[in-house]
């Protein structure tokens, strides 16, 4: 028996009362304020919540991943020496025998592929960016914390955007979302904690597969997987009643099977029934509030101006930004948006500015429409890739045509809100942007910058699996990265 075990067995009956003499108020306040108090207190409570270790700087994340690996020279890492290397063999001490992918590690030759766009400074902060294809996110250069020395060990796309999106190459693992949800619950117990959205592309040339797993919960409790949207159709499957059965029919049925459940759960014990029983009643309330929030034709018209006219069609990133947009100011906790086609291998130059055009203005709209709400100091925008890319050109070399190979050495990736430091430019790269030279952030880092920034120590946000402690930052020693910090 601990000491505090010890305390509470030999307490008083007068120490009890003394400690307790608040408690019926508490419970009268809380009745009175329902869900306003902690967020969603009675959700929260069924899902296990842990509550952060101090207070957070961001409430709520949205994450616009890039599928594929964007090209960090070509975006946000100028390189203008390259221009004198056109055509010629990346150097055998730059490349220092490290890995390649099977795609490239036949090549005869390594010809450098300088960036064919423009680049320009902008903001105080002086951060070079690609004037030709991102006119408006340059605007928020002084907003965003640019990270140009993200580097992981995987090098293909499925062991790599399982690392970054869940600390480990092996699938299995809670992703970032579900740590999130874990960890701050629900703000809103009509809709889930967790909500995840697949942009369609515009240029569809050379897209990876998304798999599920991506935003499974792992070994934590099924409630915090996260719960996908469709672009098509009605936005979750069987989201409305089928023919002949009214909403009163539907809730007896949902409180039968959940008595059963109970039961099942009293006798049994496993938490996948418990997770049942969560996922009915999650999803009888959203039937009430999910028409509701992905109504858009309610946004007033200077809203679709500011994300540009593809935000009116269901399933673009512009549309997909707008709905985090929504979801954020609804209560939702984390929301995982997924845009194809950054696997560029060939056609760089044809490709790059279909891409660019799809991100460019809802990025910069979602930065200043949370401004406008008031909303940005508390949710945190994160947007980057599983990987970089390489400075030489797989395949034949033009300038009108070329491609990069995968390159997981170093990558650009951004931050804005939340807590990060805007104007902040962290990390170097060699002249090839092949080779970090100063402010190497692993990607384990930069997870556990981003829970620190929800309020957690990473070394302590841990659940009992097998045994073990496991946390999303694993075994190894990682640290905060106190200079992205505001």
């Amino acid at each position: 028996m601990n000491i505090l075990e010890e305390w509470n067995t030999y307490q008083t009956r007068r120490q009890l009362f003394a400690r307790g003499k608040n408690v019926l108020g508490g419970a009268a306040l809380t009745s009175l304020l329902g869900d306003a108090m902690l967020g969603s207190a009675s959700a929260n409570n069924a899902l296990g919540v842990t509550g952060p270790h101090f207070a957070p700087k961001a409430k709520r994340v949205i994450y616009l991943h890039m599928v594929g690996g964007p090209s960090q020279m070509d975006l946000f890492d100028y390189k203008p020496g390259m221009q004198k290397w056109y055509d010629k063999d990346l150097p055998a001490s730059i490349r220092n025998g490290q890995r390649l992918t099977t795609m490239t590690s036949g090549q005869a030759r390594f010809p450098i592929a300088p960036s064919k766009f423009n680049f320009a400074q902008y903001g105080k902060c002086g951060m070079w960016m690609n004037s030709d294809l991102l006119p408006h996110l340059s605007k928020n250069a002084d907003d965003i914390c640019w990270m140009r020395s993200l580097h992981t060990e995987a090098i293909n796309h499925e062991p790599a955007i399982c690392a970054m999106q869940t600390g480990n190459q092996i699938g299995g693992r809670p992703c970032l979302g579900s740590w999130a949800s874990y960890g701050l619950g629900s703000m809103n117990s009509n809709l889930p904690t967790f909500v995840v959205l697949i942009a369609t592309p515009t240029n569809r040339e050379q897209e990876q597969a998304i798999s599920s797993r991506l935003w499974s919960s792992g070994y934590l409790p099924g409630e915090h997987a996260g719960v996908s949207f469709r672009s098509k159709g009605d936005p979750i499957l069987f989201i409305n009643n089928p023919p002949g059965v009214s909403s009163s029919v539907r809730k007896r049925t949902i409180e039968g099977l959940n008595a059963l459940n109970e039961l099942n759960f009293k006798e049994v014990g496993d938490p996948e029934t418990h997770t049942r029983i969560q996922q009915y009643e999650m999803a009888f309330r959203m039937q009430a509030s999910v028409p509701e929030l992905t109504d858009i034709t309610q946004e007033p018209e200077y809203i679709f101006k500011m994300y540009g006219d593809e935000a009116k069609k269901r399933g673009t990133f512009a549309n997909s930004v707008l709905m985090a947009r929504r979801l954020a100011e609804r209560g939702v906790r984390f929301t995982q948006i997924y845009l194809n086609n950054w696997d560029h291998h060939s056609n760089v130059g044809g490709r790059m500015p279909s891409q660019c055009k799809d991100i460019d203005q809802p990025c910069h709209a979602l930065i200043e429409d949370l401004k406008q709400r008031g909303m940005f100091e508390d949710t945190l925008i994160i947007w980057g890739g599983e990987f970089g890319r390489t400075i030489y050109s797989q395949g034949g070399l033009s300038k009108e045509n070329y491609g990069r190979d995968h390159h997981p050495r170093c990558f650009t990736m951004w931050m804005a809100g939340g807590g990060s430091k805007g104007g902040a430019i962290h990390g170097e790269t060699d002249e090839f942007s092949y080779n970090i030279v100063k402010d190497p952030l692993h990607i384990s880092d930069f997870h556990a910058t981003v829970l620190h920034l929800l309020g957690y120590n990473h070394e302590r946000f841990t659940y009992k699996f097998q045994g073990l402690d496991q946390k999303l930052t694993g075994v190894e020693h990682r640290k905060v990265i106190k200079e992205l910090l505001a």
